[in-house]
């Protein structure tokens, strides 16, 4: 599997019955080099079979409890990754999935899942929509800075204006006559016919009332979500369905060339060209932010304070370094937080709690470089109060 979601990440969170192995390496793609795969992912193996030899409720058989990931280990698997693999074994629990993240080789083994490195995938801060638009296709994808993460089905969405306009004959009428006057002489310019037997008039504003559909559509998924919204499609489409946009975050530069026959590593290169800049302008302005509430006192870079805001939910923006791990234990019932140099049994990570803890309360995480955390502190963070 491949797609990781905030409902499989708080499965894997909510898996915590007894010894949890998480693995991530890095993976060859190229058909030349996929046995490097093979030879490191043993050594990986190996490396958790000796952790697990001395974690104090081991199985009694490990190679039966890591069967499940061993089992992976064929030629046809290797041929068919991603940049990387992150693998999470427990007894009677198995995920794996191919990610478009390069990760560093790691195995942890705990109580818990070791969950960070996911944590870009699923921050909020570079996450982006492509609504690709045709007289007989309309799809949502969703993407981030690593490539076109899915699909997403809208139940409702239209699958072409024919079939919109044949079922929706009452509401088309309706906003033809809203829009009479202005609406209409902006719509006549440079005018065709559909050709149904004359049924319909002209397709510019049957263009506007299918694509009204389509917002119409989109509106329970799109509400209250802010990320950037590119539209793709022949460039005479995009300003009609900008008149039908209710979506607050629709990008004006749009993506303006049929896409039916490109890949979606082409389509991903092309929109990330358009929204990258934002993301950079929109990062700046959270560290910017982020200062400006220290100085009110709704900012911290005090790790005890900041895991205690995330599992109540008081943080609203996170910067956590990848890469680095802080470990310890935290009693959310008690308030209690132990923090250790080494990692002692029964330890999490709690920059990895801290942040899944903010993405789960609606918050936005920001997993950056180490020295790209504000104040070059180990974590920063805004609180909602």
């Amino acid at each position: 599997m491949s797609f990781l979601s905030i409902e499989e990440l708080k499965e894997l969170v909510e898996q915590q019955q007894g010894l949890c192995v998480s693995i991530y390496m890095p993976t060859a793609q190229l058909s030349s080099e996929t046995q490097q795969n093979s030879v490191r992912f043993k050594n990986l193996i190996r490396q958790a079979e000796a952790e697990i030899e001395n974690y104090e409720s081991r199985p009694t058989d490990v190679g039966q409890f890591l069967q499940p990931a061993t089992d992976l280990d064929k030629d046809e698997f290797w041929q068919d990754q991603n940049a990387g693999l992150a693998l999470f074994i427990a007894e009677g629990f198995f995920r794996f999935y191919r990610v478009p993240i390069e990760m560093i080789e790691l195995v942890v083994v705990s109580d818990r899942f070791h969950l960070k490195p996911l944590i870009p995938l699923l921050s909020r801060d570079d996450r982006f929509y492509i609504l690709t638009l045709g007289q007989r296709d309309v799809r949502l994808l969703e993407g981030n800075r690593y490539g076109m993460t899915r699909e997403i089905e809208i139940e409702g969405l239209p699958k072409s204006m024919d079939e919109a306009l044949q079922y929706d004959e009452t509401a088309k009428d309706e906003q033809r006559r809203q829009g009479a006057g202005a609406g209409r002489a902006a719509l006549q310019s440079g005018g065709s016919y559909h050709g149904q037997g004359g049924e319909r008039e002209n397709v510019k504003e049957d263009l506007l009332q299918y694509f009204h559909l389509v917002d119409k559509a989109l509106h329970d998924f799109l509400h209250n979500r802010h990320a950037p919204l590119i539209l793709a499609g022949v460039n005479y489409l995009l300003p009609i369905y900008h008149e039908a946009n209710t979506y607050n975050f629709i990008v004006e530069e749009g993506i303006q060339h049929n896409t039916k026959q490109q890949t979606l590593q082409e389509l991903h290169a092309e929109a990330w060209a358009i929204v990258e800049p934002q993301f950079e302008a929109d990062q700046q302005k959270a560290i910017d932010y982020y200062h400006e509430s220290i100085a009110t006192g709704k900012g911290s870079n005090n790790l005890d304070e900041v895991i205690q805001g995330a599992f109540y939910g008081r943080v609203e923006q996170l910067f956590v370094p990848v890469g680095v791990q802080k470990w310890g234990h935290f009693d959310p019932n008690s308030m209690e937080l132990e923090i250790h140099k080494d990692a002692q049994p029964g330890d999490e990570d709690l920059l990895n709690a801290a942040a899944i803890q903010t993405i789960f309360h609606g918050g936005t995480v920001y997993a950056v470089e180490p020295e790209k955390v504000p104040d070059d502190a180990p974590v920063a963070a805004v609180f909602r109060y």
